[in-house]
């Protein structure tokens, strides 16, 4: 008797399905995912480069130009008088680049997926379809011995509801912090082109102590906002649990340093004035964004690694050893 076909048939058609879409899915889940990295890893690179950049012709037009050193502002130096108003606004457009580029790296970059703890906090184990059988689990308790919940205080269920909706609120406030990472950092680039777009007049006076143009003030009002985007990124991608945790920690230490001088260079703004004081705190602040930007760029850039060696084909079973195994048999 012939014996019946439509089991292998369909469990080669399912095997073959199976395996042709698995292959399919994987294949393209994986290109996919390749080519969001490979993107990331290019525009980090540019950012790299246009940080690099920026800084080193800002930084000329700052020394090299006939500023008043110390005692004024940066930005005094992209002055239409100055022999390196052009050098400046180079660089600070590269700048305003590289914030963009940024914020395509982070936001192609590859990041872990917090799952929401359930409302109990314990995690439910998967179904296997399978009954199990009677009195397995399943343990049996008088009603005298049972514990009842005790009404001066919480039982250990509502400890776990506890810690599964204080996870859930600090992974939707994670969420929350990365969705305005990147309008942070696309702000601060439109505000750094405006700075470099708009010069201040000499001196680059500003309220309460000097008269300000209304050049003077869109020229202040959008390096204050540049500055600020930036440091507010820096404590967005700290507070953010899906990011990768080396991004995390440069950014907490730059912010635990950057806020303060944020705060000081505000501070003796409204209460000094163009000073000494007010030039070194600009100056410092500045240096801590660019570190960062500099530092989170070459996190996102790294080095290809080599693909590890194919492992050595097992040799073919030897048939002598199937004859002995039958022999014995």
């Amino acid at each position: 008797m012939a014996e019946p076909r439509g089991q292998p048939d369909g469990s080669a058609d399912g095997s073959a399905d199976g395996s042709a879409d698995g292959s399919a899915d994987g294949s393209a889940d994986g290109s996919g995912g390749g080519r969001r990295r490979g993107v990331a890893r290019v525009a980090a690179a540019g950012a790299a480069v246009g940080v690099l950049a920026g800084t080193a012709l800002v930084t000329l037009a700052v020394v090299a130009g006939p500023g008043p050193g110390l005692t004024g502002y940066v930005s005094e130096a992209g002055v239409a008088d100055s022999g390196y108003a052009w050098t400046y606004r180079i660089g600070v457009f590269a700048l305003a680049a590289a914030l963009l580029l940024l914020a395509v790296a982070l936001r192609t970059a590859p990041r872990a997926d917090t799952p929401t703890p359930p409302d109990s906090g314990t995690p439910t184990p998967p179904d296997s379809g399978t009954p199990p059988p009677p009195g397995v689990g399943k343990v049996s308790v008088p009603p005298a011995q049972r514990r009842l919940p005790r009404a001066d205080g919480p039982v250990g269920g509502s400890d776990r509801v506890d810690r599964g909706r204080r996870g859930a609120g600090v992974a939707w406030w994670s969420g929350q912090a990365w969705r305005v990472v990147v309008p942070l950092l696309v702000a601060a680039a439109l505000a750094t082109t405006l700075s470099g777009a708009v010069t201040c007049s000499a001196g680059c006076p500003l309220p309460p102590f000097e008269r300000a143009t209304v050049a003077d003030l869109v020229h202040g009002a959008a390096s204050i906002a540049a500055t600020a985007a930036v440091v507010l990124t820096m404590i967005a991608i700290a507070l953010c649990r899906t990011v990768d945790r080396v991004l995390r920690r440069i950014a907490a230490i730059a912010a635990t340093v950057a806020l303060p001088l944020a705060g000081a260079v505000g501070l003796a703004m409204l209460l000094i004035g163009r000073s000494t004081l007010v030039g070194l705190l600009e100056r410092l602040l500045l240096a801590v964004a660019v570190s960062w930007a500099l530092t989170t760029t070459l996190t996102l850039t790294p080095t290809p690694r080599p693909h590890p060696p194919h492992p050595p084909h097992p040799p073919p079973p030897d048939p002598r050893l199937d004859h002995e195994v039958d022999g014995n048999h």
